[in-house]
């Protein structure tokens, strides 16, 4: 995200928690490095539309300093534990209880205070106004346990999962859960060929029993069952685009068969970036105006690959789209490196999928 004063892209670690007061009415947008230079300066929220006063000596602009230090410290270590023992809380009295660092799947990370009577509910609304994830979209992993909202009646806190301080919560997003009167869909790729000449972004399809990779539908594997269909090349020098699409029947799909990984990957070009405009859609063929959800991979152009996202169900239960993002080395004629990172994915999240 871009910072409102600066104006330059940071990743949401770099952004501050919360607001830096409780009478503050609006997202904090500003990083850290200017949030803090602005009360610093001027005792005030650096937000351009809010004025109130703020003193450096306050509890959460401590707290900001004390973030923005950690963030640019460099440890070694070869604790398997390092991410719930590194930070050193006596430096920083106002991180006494240590913080709670939360990671998507892409790398990108930011971190809150910790607290373990926090409630699940209150920790996803703070995503929710930090990274514009809803709450009801997000799956949060802890040593290999899903953090529920409620047990019964009752709201779940972080202590109800011995969540421990200065330690990492992976976040899932689920895109879009399935109606079970679907049963077929598209996954739909345009590109433009690179200024170099004809190229190809390729759009595969990698499949999963568990955790066990089974098969792949690409341009020359486009029939690998009778559920799943890529289209192969569609070229149009014309216009100097390319186009592929896969179709999936999922009423047809093998029981065995639980996940569906979505990739996009370069053939000749070094990395994403050089396919001008490549556009994405998931949608049921008899619909194909309607996008199921909303994906992005600006943040992969700099990648061989991506792992875009995937369709996903527990034993033959309700199919569930879950975002990635995941960049990874790899392309159509090497997988070897993407199914690596997916193997990653499963170490990180496999519980939530």
């Amino acid at each position: 995200m871009e910072c409102i004063l600066c104006e330059v892209i940071k990743l949401p670690s770099e952004f501050p928690p919360e607001n830096v007061t409780e009478k503050c009415r609006h997202p904090p947008i500003a990083c850290l490095r200017c949030t803090v230079s602005s009360i610093e300066n001027l005792s005030q929220c650096p937000h351009p539309e809010c004025q109130h006063t703020v003193q450096l000596s306050d509890e959460k602009p401590q707290l900001f300093q004390a973030l923005l230090r950690e963030l640019f410290k460099e440890y070694e270590t070869n604790d398997e534990d390092a991410d719930e023992e590194a930070f050193d809380t006596q430096e920083h009295p106002v991180l006494a209880k240590g913080i709670l660092t939360v990671a998507l799947l892409t790398g990108e990370s930011f971190a809150v205070p910790f607290d373990p009577e926090m409630e699940v509910l209150e920790l996803k609304r703070r995503i929710h106004e930090q990274l514009n994830h809803p709450v009801d979209k997000q799956k949060l992993i802890y040593k290999e346990v899903e953090l529920k909202d409620y047990e019964g009646d009752k709201r779940c806190k972080l202590s109800d999962f011995r969540c421990k301080p200065n330690s990492t919560l992976s976040l899932v997003i689920m895109l879009f859960a399935v109606p079970d009167k679907f049963n077929h869909v598209i996954f739909d790729l345009y590109w433009r060929f690179p200024s170099t000449g004809l190229d190809f972004l390729d759009a595969s399809c990698l499949m999963y029993n568990g955790s066990v990779y089974t098969d792949c539908a690409d341009f020359s594997n486009n029939n690998p069952n009778a559920a799943v269909c890529h289209s192969g090349d569609m070229i149009d020098d014309k216009s100097k685009t390319g186009h592929h699409t896969i179709s999936i029947k999922l009423k047809e799909l093998p029981a065995s068969m639980t996940h569906l990984f979505f990739t996009l990957s370069a053939w000749d070009s070094p990395d994403i970036s050089r396919y001008p405009n490549p556009s994405l859609k998931f949608y049921e063929a008899e619909n194909p105006t309607k996008d199921l959800c909303q994906t992005t991979f600006t943040h992969a152009r700099n990648s061989e690959a991506v792992i875009m996202c995937s369709l996903s169900r527990k034993g033959n239960g309700q199919w569930k789209i879950f975002s990635f993002g995941k960049l990874s080395a790899g392309n159509a004629a090497n997988y070897k490196p993407l199914l690596e990172s997916i193997d990653e994915l499963f170490t990180q999240a496999f519980y939530a999928l």
